[in-house]
């Protein structure tokens, strides 16, 4: 593949195939285009303060870091980041300043995030409801 192979791979990651199962249970996860490692993870987990992140998505690709396993959950959760990114074009700036405002786990787009996957894994009987009290 020589350096040019190598250098695209550090650069935008190597592409990864949803897992089957993942593909009949959650449909819509079929729509993105997902990656493994490369920059993107990285200057994630610089951003939050770490060494990576276990996955970001930029437009319609999720980048997974190179040691991140591909549950439902995560997946579903980096999903609903791409229907936001197709919502606004001002998402990833939304997105940053929500992040500056609320912290990293206030950010109304993590918020829905996460509830859109806990929402997915009920619905698809992979995690029994919690009654709200």
């Amino acid at each position: 593949m020589g350096y040019l192979g190598s250098f695209g791979r550090a650069l935008i990651g190597e592409p990864l195939r949803l897992p089957e199962r993942l593909a009949l249970d959650y449909p819509e996860l079929t729509r993105v285009r997902l990656r493994r490692g490369g920059l993107p993870p990285r200057i994630g987990g610089l951003m939050l303060g770490q060494a990576t992140v276990a996955a970001i998505t930029l437009r319609r690709t999720i980048f997974f870091g190179a040691h991140t396993s591909l549950d439902a959950a995560l997946v579903l959760h980096e999903f609903r980041h791409v229907e936001q990114f197709l919502e606004r074009r001002s998402f990833p700036l939304r997105y940053i300043w929500e992040t500056l405002r609320r912290g990293y786990h206030g950010n109304r787009y993590e918020v829905d995030a996460r509830k859109y996957a806990a929402r997915r894994l009920v619905q698809a009987g992979r995690v029994p409801p919690v009654e709200e009290v």
